[in-house]
């Protein structure tokens, strides 16, 4: 590796490296690179939701696939000068020097972490294959598109119940799988009275014909007709980085930040999923425009810090006062 790559020179230091090029962190780069920060934004090109066509809610960016948003947010990022580089950060040392896997050292003065989260989906045969398709999650992302269809909501998750509570919103046909969750007396009334029905049975296989889902098979053969399956996944943060940083974490797990984004670790922040499960597509990109004027004053103060610090090494010294 030439001498370049292994050692992060002054000429290489950045303002801000921002690890993850998804709606947050390409938001806080945006932001940041509008303040003349230098910034670099390292990604691995792995986006939770690559596997829905389309996304909803965002406004003017309704229906637009995922995909198609983020390849204008680089293009408008990288006409401000913002750096874009592709590859995996392997790990930050103290100091924010940044390290690529078999790529560069970055040297920073601020990290925003934006890595996200993965899915951990359970193992029932149909799940993976027709996840982000008519294998669903978010109610607000999708269900409005599968309205007064037919809705199955697996009990594959302790929060089952209360998902298919409120899927009762977009449709009158909602059916639970209770599969292997226990559902109290009390659950059994708020769902008879909300209308959801309670199909019993361990879940087999999702049913799939020409390339669409059509019920849900049970293991004792019997087969619900459903046009849409919602899902509870294990949601896993993606937040190595910031545990190999000493940033605290909740109760649940999940890095603690204030309402900037910024963790316990001095000069660190984190947005989108990474630091928060509920945050949508425009979620994490407001999270990322709050980060980045957090940030930016942060250094400000720092540069001021300095630049008071080398007036007053040139400024002569005032003689003392004769007594």
């Amino acid at each position: 590796m030439s001498d370049t790559k292994n050692k992060a020179t002054r000429d290489s230091v950045y303002d801000v490296v921002v690890v993850g090029a998804g709606a947050g962190g390409l938001n806080a780069a945006l932001v940041l690179a509008r303040s003349r920060r230098r910034v670099a934004v390292v990604d691995a090109g792995q986006p939770r939701n690559a596997p829905a066509g389309h996304m909803q809610g965002f406004l003017s960016r309704d229906g637009m696939a995922p995909a198609s948003l983020l390849e204008v947010g680089r293009a408008e990022v990288a006409g401000y000068g913002v750096e874009l580089m592709q590859g995996q950060v392997d790990h930050i040392d103290s100091g924010f020097l940044v390290h690529l896997a078999g790529g560069p050292v970055l040297r920073a003065r601020r990290v925003l972490v934006a890595t996200g989260l993965r899915d951990e989906l359970p193992e029932i045969p149909g799940v993976r294959e027709r996840w982000g398709n008519d294998l669903l999650h978010c109610p607000y992302c999708h269900g409005y598109e599968v309205r007064d269809q037919p809705i199955g909501v697996l009990g594959t998750h302790p929060g089952a119940v209360r998902h298919a509570l409120l899927l009762r919103q977009w449709s009158s046909d909602i059916v639970l799988f209770p599969h292997t969750l226990d559902v109290t007396d009390d659950d059994r009334e708020r769902l008879t009275a909300r209308g959801v029905h309670l199909t019993e049975g361990v879940i087999k296989r999702l049913v799939v014909g020409d390339d669409r889902l059509r019920g849900v098979e049970l293991a004792d053969g019997r087969v619900v007709p459903r046009s849409a399956v919602f899902v509870l996944p294990r949601m896993v943060p993606r937040d190595a980085l910031l545990t190999a940083l000493g940033c605290e974490r909740d109760d649940h797990g999940w890095v603690t930040t204030d309402p900037s984004g910024r963790t316990s670790v001095s000069g660190v922040w984190a947005v989108g999923n990474v630091a928060d499960t509920r945050a949508a597509v425009i979620t994490a990109a407001g999270m990322g425009s709050a980060a980045a004027f957090a940030i930016n004053h942060d250094l400000v103060d720092e540069d001021v810090t300095r630049a008071v610090g080398e007036h007053r090494a040139r400024e002569p010294m005032t003689p003392a006062s004769p007594r």
